[in-house]
């Protein structure tokens, strides 16, 4: 039985913090909602796809991927431009402009089943992890995903910090 969905990024943590952060939340399933699983440079080599499932493995937490929740090339481009213009880098983004939730809720979640997406991934999880890069959830799809799936299950949204 779902208590709460959780969602986490990848930048400000370490390896170590990371994975301590998830066990304090009590993540028992980390669904990686990503189109390309991988990031650059030697700080966040602990998110790339094969090295963080073993390490999620060996914690006990389960490891999904739901790359139909990844938003599309068209989708980021809406996000890259809304960014340009307004002279913010990616990772210093607090919000999501709104060309890009618009184009995300046209693109990828107009069809969201939510029970169809709990049949297909949470199984007997409790608290199951929403996970993309950005640090806080405002700047990224996997607050959108989380949004409709605790609305669908009744259940409440917990952002994992350090």
């Amino acid at each position: 039985m779902i208590e709460q969905v959780l969602t986490i990024g990848a930048y400000g943590f370490t390896e170590s913090t990371f994975i301590d952060a998830l066990k304090r939340a009590g993540a028992d399933l980390f669904i990686d909602i990503r189109a390309r699983r991988g990031m650059r440079g030697s700080a966040y080599a602990f998110a790339n796809a094969k090295r963080l499932e073993a390490s999620l493995g060996a914690t006990g937490i389960r490891y999904a991927h739901a790359k139909e929740l990844a938003p599309t090339e068209t989708v980021r481009n809406a996000q890259r431009s809304e960014d340009a213009a307004n002279g913010v880098a990616k990772r210093d983004r607090e919000r999501l402009g709104a060309a890009f939730v618009a184009a995300y809720e046209n693109e990828c979640l107009a069809g969201f089943d939510a029970a169809l997406f709990a049949r297909t991934y949470l199984g007997d999880a409790r608290r199951p992890t929403l996970f993309c890069v950005e640090r806080t959830p405002e700047a990224c799809h996997r607050s959108l995903v989380a949004q409709r799936l605790a609305a669908a299950l009744s259940v409440p949204v917990h952002n994992v910090h350090l």
